[in-house]
């Protein structure tokens, strides 16, 4: 990372309902950052309007974000995730780590066709490293599966070519993604694992063992679809009675549920709105009580 032209606005301090995690032992970020996802546009549909991407991406390091989820997979049909980054950040404030993922193989369609096998991963590393224009990527994640996953598949291979690339000084610290129990134990007997994502929200609680496991071993938990994805509707009533007691909505909610589920837990909705970024942002500053927590708990 190197020094960044950006200033720092008088509203860049994390939000003080989400606090901090010390990401592989080494790192403090807010445990609230933001996803690049959407910023070029749907993932199968318009692309977005460049100029707004870069202003969401320079308004949530503004707000406060300094943990940012990419990768060179994220493009619609004419913007790149990474491309859009790098126009708004370039050169990258010191106190930002940017992780991106590395796995899928995605078409220009926008269809994910196949799974880089081991000697492809060097490749997809240096694409990313080249988008970004950095000599080191923070952090990469190995994306088991594309969008499903499979429990018996074997990472070793695959995992081992990122623990080599990061003695090599290409990668400060991998993570895995859409892993499940026995996946994270196969990494972690390969290299160390500073942070795993996979998908968990309010209303889609099935990984939470892992979530768990993750907060007793260090590792970061940053969940992907908090929000729902478009997979999950927001619209349970629990969900909506804890929104209405807080005068929040139900996106802000789940944010802040997260960040109070798990000391681990690492939240990093994606937009590319400038107003549902200001929104996503304030929910930081929401501190749900147990009475909450126990509602959101419960099935409905």
């Amino acid at each position: 990372m190197t020094s960044s032209s950006i200033d720092s606005a008088p509203d860049s301090a994390p939000a003080p309902g989400s606090g901090t995690f010390e990401l592989g032992g080494t790192v403090t970020i807010p445990r609230l950052g933001f996803g690049a996802m959407q910023l070029p546009g749907r993932w199968s549909g318009p692309a977005g309007d460049t100029a707004t991407a870069v202003a969401v991406a320079r308004r949530a390091v503004e707000l406060g974000a300094r943990y940012i989820d990419t990768a060179a997979f994220y493009f619609s049909d004419t913007h790149r995730a990474n491309d859009l980054l790098r126009e708004a950040l370039y050169p990258y404030p010191t106190d930002v780590t940017i992780a991106t993922k590395v796995g899928p193989l995605r078409d220009e369609t926008g269809e994910m066709y196949a799974e880089a096998r081991p000697d492809q991963l060097r490749g997809e590393v240096e694409r990313n490293l080249e988008d970004l224009g950095v000599d080191v990527l923070d952090l990469v994640h190995l994306r088991v599966g594309r969008l499903g996953s499979d429990a018996a598949e074997s990472l070793g291979e695959r995992f081992a070519v990122l623990a080599a690339l990061r003695e090599e000084g290409l990668i400060r610290q991998l993570g895995v993604s859409n892993v499940t129990a026995g996946q994270l134990a196969e990494a972690r007997s390969i290299a160390p694992v500073a942070a795993v994502q996979n998908r968990f929200g309010v209303l889609d609680q099935a990984d939470a063992a892992l979530v768990d496991e993750c907060a007793d071993a260090g590792i970061a938990y940053m969940p992907f679809f908090a929000l729902g994805g478009g997979h999950t509707d927001l619209g349970g009533e629990n969900l909506r009675k804890v929104a209405e007691r807080h005068g929040a909505t139900a996106f802000q909610i789940a944010i802040a549920w997260g960040l109070a589920r798990s000391p681990s837990i690492v939240q990093i909705p994606g937009t590319a709105s400038l107003a549902h970024l200001e929104e996503n942002m304030a929910a930081g500053r929401l501190i749900l009580d147990e009475a909450d927590m126990a509602l959101l708990g419960r099935r409905e």
